[in-house]
């Protein structure tokens, strides 16, 4: 595999076993079947109780179940999984950063104690409620509301583009709380069986399509008080829930790319045309010096992000441009491997055209590439272009 400098000379004994522990999994379980389900548009659910009993959702947290691993373990996880398909990352990386993250962080005891166990087991699996159909990357904007009565809340609104819903038993949702001062934004614990929640799925997709993906529609559901999130109020609770699943996607979209190399250095080396590999060509050779390149600088940025969220010291920021870096780089090195493998490169038997269109939204979504740009952009400069 590719590590061009070195980098994975310096991991831990446990980093190097979640690393193969991962790598072993997907070549295993995943990779025989993944590109009959991104055809038929499914994702393997089997696997979900498995993926929880070898520790991938979440295990950078402490308690209830979870062992507490590096930042870079982690980040090695999320990179082996998305070198198999990025449907397969976003599972963990919604089950993980995006439920369990703001359940340990945020949640009471109760909810802890109820929750993480069974999301890390793979017992339960849980969605992340914030986008909606007019609301993207204004998430402020919401309009979901949440009233408070004598029972508890009541919530009403509509949330789209939402990882696992159609599959999950419960749901972070984010509304405004319009029967206090200001509306505030609160954290929501929503169990999908509760009268008045659908998630109906989306389908027809052109990417993602290893992946469940659907909304959650609120009419009048009733939810009692114990189901608030108890310690985050605001944007800081879903923004902070989206900095923890970026950090995972700037180091997935390095797997991504990793394998679409690999295929394509495999393929170049085996295919042979005017009498040898097509390998020994100058133009073929700069275009896997070039890939080689981009993606060991990616690795670099994401090693360094691992090592600031370790002692506490990453922005937000730097994981924007981690995310924005590493997913363009990965969508660009995704194109050139799939026009080096010909016209074999368009048929479900190589992954980089996979990886390519599923790239697209990875590109889009936790914050657009365009958005990214803006936070850097304020940050570098101090002048905000959101106002």
């Amino acid at each position: 595999m590719l590590d061009y400098v070195g980098l994975e000379a310096d991991l831990s004994a446990e980093e190097k076993l979640i690393r193969d522990t991962a790598r072993e999994f997907v070549a295993e379980e995943v990779d025989p079947d993944i590109a009959d389900h991104y055809e038929a548009g499914t994702f393997p659910t089997e696997l979900i109780p498995e993926m929880g009993e070898l520790g991938f959702y979440a295990p950078n947290l402490e308690g209830y179940g979870s062992p507490n691993v590096s930042e870079r373990a982690y980040g090695l996880l999320m990179q082996e999984l998305e070198a198999c398909d990025s449907g397969l990352r976003s599972m963990a990386s919604v089950q993980g950063a995006l439920v369990m993250y703001p359940i340990h962080a945020f949640g009471s005891e109760a909810q802890k104690e109820e929750w993480l166990p069974a999301l890390g087991q793979g017992e339960a699996v849980g969605c992340f409620g914030l986008t909606e159909p007019e609301h993207g990357s204004n998430p402020s904007g919401m309009e979901t509301r949440a009233e408070r009565d004598a029972d508890g809340f009541v919530l009403n609104g509509e949330k789209t583009w939402i990882t696992n819903s159609p599959i999950a038993d419960v749901a972070v949702v984010w509304a405004k709380l319009t029967s206090e001062e200001g509306s505030p934004v609160r954290g929501f614990l929503v169990e999908t069986d509760r009268d008045g929640v659908e998630t109906p799925k989306i389908d027809e997709k052109l990417s993602m399509r290893a992946s469940v993906t659907g909304g959650i529609v609120l009419d009048d559901v009733r939810v009692p008080e114990e189901n608030v999130l108890p310690e985050v109020e605001g944007m800081k609770g879903p923004l902070s829930c989206l900095t923890q699943a970026r950090f995972g996607i700037a180091w997935g979209a390095v797997g991504a790319a990793r394998d679409c190399f690999e295929t394509a250095r495999e393929y170049q080396t085996g295919r042979e045309q005017f009498g040898g590999p097509i390998a020994r060509f100058q133009i073929q050779q700069e275009k896997l010096a070039e890939m080689a390149t981009q993606i060991t600088l990616a690795q670099l940025l994401a090693y360094r992000l691992a090592d600031l969220k370790e002692r506490g010291d990453l922005r937000p920021q730097q994981v924007s441009m981690a995310k924005r870096n590493n997913v363009r780089m990965a969508r660009d090195q995704a194109r050139v491997a799939r026009e080096m493998l010909g016209g074999n490169g368009i048929t479900t038997d190589y992954s980089p055209m996979r990886h390519m269109s599923n790239l697209e939204t990875v590109y889009t979504y936790e914050g657009t590439h365009d958005i990214h740009s803006l936070i850097l952009g304020e940050d570098l400069t101090g002048l905000s272009a959101f106002s």
